[in-house]
């Protein structure tokens, strides 16, 4: 890692050479004695690395709970209304709808000296449409999660219907 501060002052070998004390006692023409004290400095180097500080445990637990269901559904009831005719016809009538109303001739024939196609009634059918409203009980699920701080030397039992997931948490120390 690099040096946060440059050092602004040259280091001792890029200096021009300075006589030492012994070197100043051994001439006999100075009088003056130098000393030389060297500056040192310290740097520090900072790394970081991943620490595992704790594990968690979360589970889901899946809860029942009734409630009513409101809903709208319908019922079709049909009415069967004979109505006699006893009317000759020479053919068949088709069946029709008149409104609501669906008719269905019903037809016999008759043994007469002559042959003749008689009506003798017609079934009229009418639909009518209810509505109601039905509260019907059902179960419904909900899930809700359980954090928990896990020890590290006892390892647990689920009971039925649990989900398990073991998570790590890290946390970056400074060394």
């Amino acid at each position: 890692m690099a040096d946060p501060i440059p050092n602004p002052r040259p280091r001792p070998d890029d200096q021009e050479q300075v006589p030492v004390l012994g070197d100043a006692l051994r001439s006999g023409s100075r009088t003056v004695a130098e000393e030389i004290i060297p500056v040192v400095e310290e740097t520090a180097t900072i790394d970081k690395r991943q620490v595992v500080t704790d594990h968690v445990r979360v589970r889901t637990v899946t809860d029942t709970v009734e409630e009513l269901a409101h809903a709208s559904v319908q019922r079709e009831d049909v009415e069967v209304t004979r109505v006699p005719v006893d009317r000759v016809v020479e053919t068949a009538p088709e069946i029709r709808t008149d409104g609501d109303v669906t008719i269905v001739p019903v037809l016999e024939e008759v043994l007469v000296v002559t042959k003749q196609l008689v009506l003798k009634e017609e079934l009229h059918i009418r639909r009518r449409i209810e509505t109601e409203i039905v509260e019907v009980p059902v179960t419904l699920r909900k899930q809700h999660a359980v954090v928990e701080r896990e020890l590290q030397e006892a390892p647990s039992l689920l009971e039925e219907g649990q989900n398990e997931k073991s998570i790590s948490s890290c946390r970056a120390d400074e060394l």
